[in-house]
C-alpha cells in the first residue's frame, strides 16, 4: 500500500507540480488548501499581487481534478489571525521587524498542517518549498539549500526539527524554477505560467504601516521624535511602526549627510538616527534559537555562515550558545546593521544548522 502524503496547495505552480511529482512517485496524495488571510475590502488586489483568493483554491482543484487526487479547502482563519498576524501586530509595536514567512511554517504550515495529516493517516506532509531533505546512514536528517539557489527558501524552514523532516517531503528541491515550469507544460496545468505571489498574502498593497494601525486600534503606536545620538530632536514621525533598523528613505528630515535609522523605543517613541558608518555590528543575539540536530550546549562555539535576513548574504560568523535556547553570533568582521525581529539563520556551507530571532545588535 502506497504512503499516504498531505499537499499544502496554494493554486500556485509550485505546490501543483510537488503534487504532481508526489502522484507520479506513486504516493497516496490529498491536496489542502488552506485559507489563512481574512477578508478584503477589495479582493481584487489580492487576485493581483498575492496568494488565498477563490481563483487561488479553484486552481488548486482543477489540479487535483485533472491529476486525480482528492482536494479540500479548511478554514484556518483563527489560528492565522491569533499566531501570525497578531505577533506581526505585536511585533512592530514592540519595533520589531517580524517575518510573518517564518512564523507561518512555525504556527500554521508544519503544526496545523500535521494535526490534518495525522487525522487521514498520512505519513508525510508535502509543500512547494525550494529545500531539500537528507537522510544519513545513521537516520539523522538535515535540511539543505535548494539546488535552485535563486529560490532557495531554506531559510524560512529553520524550526523544523529531526521528527519534522522526518515526516516532510520537498519534492521541488532538486528542480529549478524554469524545471518546475516545464514539467506544469507538459502535464497541461493551467497555472504552468501563473505569476509569484510578491506580497505578504494579509497585507496585498504592501502597506505594512496603515495594516498595523487598523489591527492595534487603540494601541496603535503614538507620535514621537527623531532624535539623534545625543538626543537632540532632528524631526517628528507618525509612529515607529513605519521604520526598521537600517532605514534611510521617508525619515523626513534634512541633514548634512544621509541619516539611518539606528534604533527604535517604543518606550519613549524615539527613533533614533546616525550616519552610516554607526550602523556596523559586531554581531547579535538570537532568542528562541532551535537547532536541528542539537548537541550543543551553553558555552559551546561553532563556526558558521549568518543569513541575517533572507536575500542578504550569508557572513562569515562565529555562534555560541549561551543558554537552551539564546546564542550569541559575532561576526568575523565588521557586519551590516541587523534588525530586531528577523530571523538569524545559522549555515554550514549548504546545511541548515539552525536558527533565532534577532534580539539586538552587539
Amino acid at each position: 500500500m502506497s504512503a499516504r502524503v498531505l499537499v499544502a496547495m496554494s493554486g500556485g505552480v509550485d505546490s501543483s507540480v510537488a503534487a504532481a511529482l508526489l502522484r507520479e512517485r506513486g504516493y497516496d496524495v490529498v491536496g489542502i488548501a488552506m485559507r489563512l488571510a481574512p477578508e478584503l475590502a477589495n479582493p481584487v488586489a489580492r487576485r493581483r499581487t498575492t496568494c488565498c483568493s477563490y481563483d487561488d483554491f479553484e486552481d488548486a482543484r482543477r489540479v487535483a481534478e485533472r491529476l486525480d487526487f482528492p482536494f479540500y479547502v479548511v478554514d484556518m482563519r483563527a489560528d492565522f489571525a491569533r499566531r501570525v498576524i497578531g505577533n506581526f501586530v505585536d511585533e512592530y509595536l514592540a519595533g520589531r521587524t517580524p517575518n510573518p514567512c517564518v512564523r507561518c511554517n512555525l504556527e500554521i504550515k508544519f503544526d496545523r498542517l500535521w494535526e490534518r495529516a495525522r487525522a487521514i493517516d498520512a505519513a508525510f506532509v508535502a509543500t512547494g518549498h525550494y529545500a531539500r531533505i537528507v537522510r544519513s546512514a545513521e537516520g539523522r536528517f538535515s535540511l539543505m539549500r535548494a539546488r535552485d539557489l535563486a529560490k532557495d527558501q531554506s531559510y524560512f524552514l529553520f524550526t523544523l526539527g529531526q521528527a519534522e523532516l522526518a515526516r516532510t517531503l520537498f519534492p521541488l528541491g532538486t528542480m529549478t524554477k524554469r524545471e518546475v515550469r516545464d514539467h506544469a507544460r507538459r502535464l497541461g496545468l493551467r497555472n504552468a505560467d501563473k505569476p509569484e505571489s510578491q506580497e505578504i498574502c494579509f497585507v496585498p498593497d504592501g502597506d505594512y504601516a496603515r495594516f498595523v494601525e487598523q489591527t492595534a486600534g487603540p494601541t496603535a503606536p503614538r507620535p514621537g521624535c527623531v532624535v539623534d545620538d545625543a538626543g537632540r530632536v532632528l524631526g517628528v514621525h507618525r509612529g515607529i511602526h513605519r521604520y526598521t533598523v537600517g532605514q534611510r528613505r521617508g525619515l523626513g528630515i534634512a541633514a548634512d549627510a544621509p541619516l539611518y535609522v539606528r534604533e527604535l523605543r517604543p518606550a519613549s517613541a524615539e527613533v533614533v538616527v546616525g550616519r552610516r558608518e554607526a550602523l556596523a555590528a559586531r554581531g547579535l543575539v538570537a532568542a528562541d534559537v532551535r537547532l536541528i540536530s542539537s548537541g550543543m550546549m551553553a558555552g559551546d562555539s561553532i563556526p558558521i555562515e549568518a543569513k541575517i535576513r533572507y536575500r542578504h548574504p550569508a557572513l562569515d560568523a562565529t555562534l555560541t550558545m549561551t543558554a537552551a535556547d539564546r546564542a550569541e553570533v559575532r561576526f568575523n568582521g565588521a557586519g551590516p546593521a541587523v534588525s530586531p525581529g528577523q530571523a538569524c539563520v545559522f549555515y554550514r556551507q549548504d546545511e541548515v544548522l539552525g536558527g533565532g530571532f534577532i534580539e539586538r545588535a552587539l
